[in-house]
């Protein structure tokens, strides 16, 4: 009797037990429970290092090539492998978060000016070039706070206005603080401090002082729109003896062809003016109490602070004072300044 055939086994394939998570070490050395009072806070959880990675992704790669032969013919399996094993340059080095961030180097910063307004900022008439006490100020501001100044040439009349509709970053033209503008725009601190004096032809010897030109009635006076040299003016002399102007280029010229009898200007606006007409033009002694100049911003500028900073910056280490030794000194002749 033949014995009956017990069915052979199936061949069964082994299964690895699933893997877990292997505890952080630090985590869990001399850890106080939840409810302990000394319970500290939970380690981050352990990364592999950049090598072990590695050496992980090389291990892989050999035992497929040595369990499946018919791979071997296909070397670049390995370094594909490996290539996607490797980080990308920088990658393993760069903070989170930080991605998208631009560095502070790649901020354009817009900064207004007339070019018209000797020698904060004027256009060269032998090389075409923009320069000025604003420019060499903007470049050293730039460098310090890892901006790019980029300049933006406007009229007088419509800076203050284009500062407060958000037109531009910041403006410069030697802006007198005053409350009144101060309720469109924010002020920077006081870089300087100004006097407003007369300019006069240097022939001139019918009043010598601000008060023998008061009381000369039949003299006339220029100043700018809408700067306070115009208001001053119009308090000194009444308005019938003002006249007002764009530019100060064309109350220069105004001045030379005799149509007025002096124009008001801060005294380090003048003194540009001095050195390019050195045998036409001069100061009289004495004015009006000093004012400060600000740089502009729009309302609530983030901008605003930096900039406070850098200025008390570049006042404590002389930098400011040697770029004002530069443009305003009493006998400067700025080279290529426009004759009006």
């Amino acid at each position: 009797m033949k014995a009956p055939k017990i069915p052979a086994k199936k061949a069964t394939r082994k299964t690895r037990p699933p893997k877990r998570d292997v505890p952080c070490p630090k985590q869990n050395a001399g850890a106080a429970t939840p409810s302990s009072p000394s319970a500290k806070p939970r380690h981050a959880p352990c990364v592999r290092p950049l090598a072990l990675r590695h050496a992980v992704c090389i291990a892989r790669a050999v035992t497929r090539l040595s369990v499946f032969p018919q791979l071997r013919f296909v070397p670049l399996l390995a370094a594909g492998l490996l290539a996607a094993c490797a980080p990308r340059p920088g990658a393993e080095s760069a903070p989170a978060g930080n991605a998208s961030t631009p560095p502070t180097s790649a901020r354009n910063v817009t900064f207004a000016v007339e070019n018209g307004y000797v020698p904060f900022n004027f256009i060269r008439t032998d090389t075409r070039d923009a320069e000025g006490w604003d420019y060499d100020v903007a470049a050293e501001l730039g460098r310090r706070l890892g901006f790019t100044p980029v300049f933006r040439e406007i009229a007088w009349d419509s800076m203050i206005q284009g500062i407060a509709t958000g037109q531009f970053d910041l403006a410069g033209n030697g802006i007198t603080i005053t409350d009144e503008r101060a309720r469109v725009v924010d002020f920077s601190d006081g870089y300087m401090t100004v006097n407003q004096r007369l300019l006069v032809r240097r022939d001139e010897t019918r009043f010598t002082s601000l008060a023998t030109f008061a009381a000369s009635a039949a003299a006339r006076v220029g100043a700018q729109k809408g700067n306070t040299n115009y208001t001053k003016a119009e308090k000194l002399v009444g308005p019938a003896r003002v006249v007002a102007f764009d530019s100060f280029g064309e109350l220069i010229q105004a001045l030379l062809n005799r149509d007025l009898d002096a124009v008001l200007i801060d005294d380090v606006g003048g003194q540009g003016y001095v050195g390019t007409h050195r045998e036409k033009l001069k100061l009289l002694e004495g004015g009006l109490p000093g004012q400060d100049l600000g740089f502009i911003f729009p309302k609530n500028s983030p901008l605003r602070p930096e900039i406070n900073l850098a200025l008390a910056a570049m006042r404590a280490d002389g930098t400011l004072a040697r770029i004002n030794g530069k443009w305003f000194a009493p006998n400067f002749i700025p080279a290529g300044a426009p004759a009006h």
